[in-house]
């Protein structure tokens, strides 16, 4: 595979994509009708690309998702990551912006250190933004905001308007996420079926007794999705984080054993996966507020 193309400044990608020169240097929103050379087929830029764009007969792949242009989709992407495109020519007809964001310009400011939560920004988001026609207009109304500001005469307030712009615009984006996860419930509650599937199959076999209990990591690997993803849609289904889900069906095989069959308390934490009865016992009343011990005699 061919080394992807670095480009380290705003004015280096307006100059690798055929663009005027940008009118400041760490901040720029570009339409992509302008846009005159068509994409590097690897390319990692060293600042924030937030973008709308429509591209027909056109494929975009970060991380490990494929995504294409025909529709309202917002794409985000965070300093060093590896960006692959798939067009054979430049399109006649393409439509959107870019808003580009050099980390010096948020340098020193709140903002620099909040961005990173915005989990859009990650590779491992799993899911593209799609917006509604409503949706759409707002975010737009704020990129056009942001385009005249910086592109006026520099004054000191030039700055804070436009920061307190790029955060509007995340906060929309952030809203509109969960709006997204809530408007699809039935995908969200098959990944939660497929996911108890998973812990059942896995506590049915011997090999927990011996590899002890899968981690949240492991989980994702085998559902192919992210651990940001499974705790969205966790933390929207059912209030847990997918650790604490997975303690959820421990705490739930656990009581069975208990209540069903004679092997003692120490038999059972081994059988469920933990090296030492005492971290069993900790975490059993840390869920129930009793001890296993305790749990089988009520039952007697």
């Amino acid at each position: 595979m061919s080394q992807p193309i670095r480009l380290k400044s705003i004015q280096e990608f307006h100059q690798r994509r055929g663009l005027p020169q940008s009118a400041h240097p760490l901040i720029s929103v570009v339409n992509i009708k302008d846009i005159t050379i068509a994409p590097d087929r690897l390319s990692v830029n060293d600042f924030y690309c937030i973008s709308i764009k429509r591209i027909p007969n056109a494929r975009y792949r970060y991380g490990q998702q494929v995504y294409d242009f025909t529709g309202g989709v917002l794409f985000f992407t965070a300093p060093g990551q590896v960006i692959g495109f798939e067009m054979a020519k430049l399109p006649t007809d393409p439509t959107g912006w870019l808003l580009l964001i050099h980390p010096d310009f948020l340098w020193g400011t709140p903002l620099a250190r909040t961005i990173k939560k915005y989990e859009f920004f990650n590779y491992s988001a799993d899911e593209a933004l799609f917006l509604s026609e409503k949706e759409e207009k707002t975010i737009d109304g704020i990129i056009s905001q942001i385009s005249q500001e910086y592109q006026a005469a520099i004054d000191p307030y030039s700055q804070g308007i436009i920061l307190a712009q790029i955060e509007l615009l995340l906060n929309y984006a952030e809203r509109f996420y969960n709006r997204q996860f809530i408007t699809r419930k039935i995908s969200n509650h098959q990944l939660l079926n497929r996911l108890d599937d998973l812990l059942n199959d896995y506590f049915n076999r011997e090999e927990i007794t011996y590899n002890g209990l899968p981690t949240v990591q492991t989980v994702c690997n085998q559902l192919n999705i992210s651990v940001s993803y499974l705790s969205r849609v966790l933390k929207l289904l059912t209030g847990q984080s997918t650790q604490q889900h997975i303690h959820g069906k421990l705490i739930e095989r656990a009581k069975e054993k208990l209540t069903t069959t004679d092997l003692s308390v120490s038999e059972i934490a081994f059988a469920l996966g933990f090296e030492h009865p005492q971290s069993f016992n900790k975490l059993f009343k840390a869920k129930t507020n009793t001890t296993p011990l305790a749990f089988r005699t009520s039952f007697n």
